[in-house]
Order: C-alpha cells, then structure tokens, then sequence
C-alpha cells in the first residue's frame, strides 16, 4: 500500500466491550441499530466498496483466463450442415451439354483438431496465467488494505470528535453550575451584578462550544458512513475504545522491512508480475519454433438432380461417408521480423517490471522508515501533551477553588479554563495521531488493522 502516510490521523487499538457483530448486508437497517467497531466497519466496507467490487471482477476474469489457457491443450470438435438449391442452366451429367437443371443437395460434417507441438507456447500460457491470477488477487488486497486505512482514518475522526463533544458538555455543566452559584451569591449580597452576568455569558459560550463540537461530531458520522456506503446514519453509532496503552517499544525497521517485503500486497503485485514476464518472453520465443496439429472429419451428404433417378436420403448418406485423418506441419521462415519484434516487446517489459519491483521496494523502505520516525515522535509528542493535561487540570482545580473563594478575578478563572480546554483538546490529537503512526508501523510488519 502505497500513500499510506498520507492519511495523518490514528486509529483506535484498544478492546471493546461491546460483542462484535458481522455485517449483514441483507439487514442494513437492522444492523445500524448496534454500535459499529472497526473490525465491523472495516468488513462491512469491504464488502460494499465500488472499487473493491471492480476489483473482484478484474480477479473473475484473470480466473477465466486461466481456464482458457488450461483446456487449450485439448482437441476442438466442431460439426456442420448445409442445405442448397441450384436452378437454371448448367451441364448435364447425362449428357454432358447445357440445360436447365434443377438440383438440391444437402451435407454433413464433423472434424476436430489438437495442437501436437507449440514450441511451448500453450504451457507458457498456462503459466503466465496463474501468476496474472495471482497479481490480481494480491492488487485486491492492496486494494483492501487502502479502504482499510481510509475506513480506520474516519473511524478515528468519529472518535475524535465525540470525545471533544463530551468534553464541551462537561464545561458547559460546569459554567452553569458557576452561573447558579453567582445567583445564589448575588442574592445575598456577596458578589456584584458584574460577576453575574460574565458567569452567564461564558454559560452562553460553552453552550455554543458544545454546538460546534455536536455538529462537527455530526458531520465526522456523516463522512464514516458514506464512506461505508450506508443508506442513512440515523441510528449508526460506533463503539469508543474502553483503554488506550502506550507501548515503548518500536519495532525496529530493517525488522519491518523485512517482514513488509514477504507480506505487504504490493510486493506480492510487483514480483508476481516480474516473475510472469519470463513467460511472455517464452510465448514470444515460440513463435521461431515449427507447429505440429493433427486432425481429422467424417463427411456425407445427399444429392438430387431434377429429372435424374437417385438413391434415397438415407442410403446416400450412408454410400457418401468419407473420413479423412492428417497431421499438419507449419515452419515459420519469414514474418516480416513481427517474431523478433515480439520478443524484444516482451523483454522490454521484463525491464519495465524489474524497474516497478525495485521502486515498490524502495517506496516501501521510504515509507517505513517515515513511518518509525513519525511513531517515535507522537510518542514523545503524547507523554508530553499528557503531562501538559495534567499540569493544566492540577492548575485549573486550584484556580476554581481560588474563585469560588473570591481569591481569583473572573478574567484568571477563565484564562485556566481555556489553558485547560486545550491542553485537553492537544491531547487527545496526540492520543489519536500517536496510535494511529504506531498502529500504521505494525501494519508494515503484517499485522491487521483489526
């Protein structure tokens, strides 16, 4: 998969606590009722996906190419009839002079014939197509793993967003608690209108935050579910991950690289086609080689010339059967150089496919090497955002005891807020971004995206 690095977001990879359910693509409407986790997004896509689909066909017709390539070793049986009327002046048989004469006839065949000697073009054939088979199938997991990446990008915005959504809540509970209490304050004497009316208008605020933030939630489902190709996203909703972990612990990259090489799709693609090139050559080389056929055909037919006595359907057919067996023998001498063309077509492409196999596998270090520097620094990026969080939550705590106390003026209590909101805001996007860098490392050594 190439690009993957790309797509900078992250992906979820904790358990979860509801039971997964596999995508029925019958009961979309029924299904939409339970959360979705990624495994289930992930396969229900796969199954929906347009490109996914096109591929799939690509992989039909590489399957019945190769059945043509297999049976073409066996002889052909082919049978016809024909039935024909002939009137006006002609020669006579009788009498051997011009004469109007009226005739019919009517003939049977049957003939068949098998390649003896190709110059091994046939198995070639048969060879070149299996390993096409194989190219294909390996470009639908590719194609697979892409759509796994983009499903998982969205899954984590969805994630993103809710959780952000939540937290605005939790602010807006929180200012109109604030709020309450300067009225309770206000009532008997002990703050001032002022303090009032900048408590209701943070409530206000934080209430517009959490309309953002619904609406943003609103729209990350939105995109998740065209993406999935889902009719409606009314009672779509995804499951949230119960506990995230931090591990330390890179894999190293020429250990990834290593693993990517006998696993990624692209790779497979790429030297599966290298490998089949050999065979084109072949099936260009046979065409120098002579060619070796035999057949054969069973014939008769009835005759019927008007005025003339003749033998009765039946019996002709039987006193006119002829058989005929052969052996056909083509040596090539000259085509006009299209045979040494073809061959210097097809080791050309040899070229061409050995040049694509060395640049897949030098995208492939690129990006696995992009990819363990980008996990390393989310990593340090989230122990950083994380310790920032718990400093701006510590800070934030003695503040709002401070205020409420009247230690603290209204314009400090909300300078800690908004320090607090995002330092928390910063976190999770490191949260995200870092599994979703660390997650992408294990993908290059074959791990699933499940």
């Amino acid at each position: 998969m190439m690009g993957v690095l790309a797509i900078c977001t992250a992906i979820p990879t904790a358990s979860f606590a509801q039971e997964k359910i596999v995508p029925d693509v019958t009961t979309q409407a029924e299904e939409m009722t339970f959360p979705w986790d990624l495994e289930k997004c992930i396969d229900y896509a796969i199954v929906h996906n347009i490109t996914i689909k096109t591929r799939e066909l690509t992989v039909e017709d590489s399957q019945l190419n190769k059945s043509d390539a297999k049976w073409a070793r066996l002889p052909n049986l082919n049978a016809s009839a024909g039935q024909n009327y002939n009137w006006g002046r002609s020669v006579s048989p009788e009498t051997n002079t011009f004469s109007d004469v009226n005739s019919r006839s009517t003939s049977f065949s049957l003939s068949t014939s098998v390649p003896l000697f190709t110059g091994l073009r046939i198995p070639n054939q048969y060879k070149l197509s299996k390993v096409q088979l194989a190219a294909s199938l390996a470009d639908l997991e590719q194609a697979k793993e892409d759509l796994s990446v983009q499903i998982a990008q969205q899954y984590l915005q969805v994630l993103f967003t809710k959780e952000l959504f939540g937290i605005a809540k939790e602010q807006a509970q929180l200012s109109q608690t604030q709020y309450e209490r300067f009225q309770q304050l206000f009532q008997v004497g002990k703050t001032a209108q002022s303090d009032v009316a900048e408590a209701q208008a943070r409530v206000a605020q934080d209430q517009y935050s959490v309309t953002s933030a619904n609406n943003d939630y609103q729209l990350a489902k939105l995109d998740l579910a065209q993406l999935l190709e889902l009719s409606s996203m009314d009672q779509f909703s995804i499951v949230s991950p119960t506990n995230i972990t931090v591990d330390n612990v890179l894999i190293p990259i020429d250990e990834v690289y290593s693993n990517a090489l006998n696993t990624r799709a692209e790779m497979r693609a790429a030297t599966l086609r290298y490998k089949g090139s050999k065979y084109s050559i072949a099936i260009a080389n046979s065409a120098y080689y002579p060619t070796l056929s035999a057949g054969g055909n069973l014939g008769t037919g009835y005759n019927k010339i008007g005025g003339f006595d003749a033998e009765g359907f039946s019996k002709q057919l039987d006193h006119n059967l002829n058989k005929s067996v052969g052996i056909s023998l083509s040596i090539p001498i000259f085509n006009r150089f299209s045979t040494r063309n073809n061959v210097r077509r097809a080791r050309l492409q040899r070229d061409q496919y050995a040049l694509q196999l060395d640049d897949t596998k030098k995208k492939l270090y690129k990006e696995i090497q992009q990819a363990w520097y980008n996990a390393a620094a989310s990593q340090a990026q989230y122990e950083s955002a994380l310790v920032a969080k718990q400093a701006n939550q510590e800070a934030f705590n003695l503040m709002q005891k401070k205020f409420m106390q009247g230690q603290a003026t209204s314009l400090q209590f909300t300078e800690s807020k908004i320090n607090l909101m995002k330092s928390v805001s910063e976190q999770l996007q490191a949260k995200y971004q870092y599994l979703f860098r660390t997650k992408i490392l294990q993908f290059y050594d074959g791990q699933a995206l499940k």
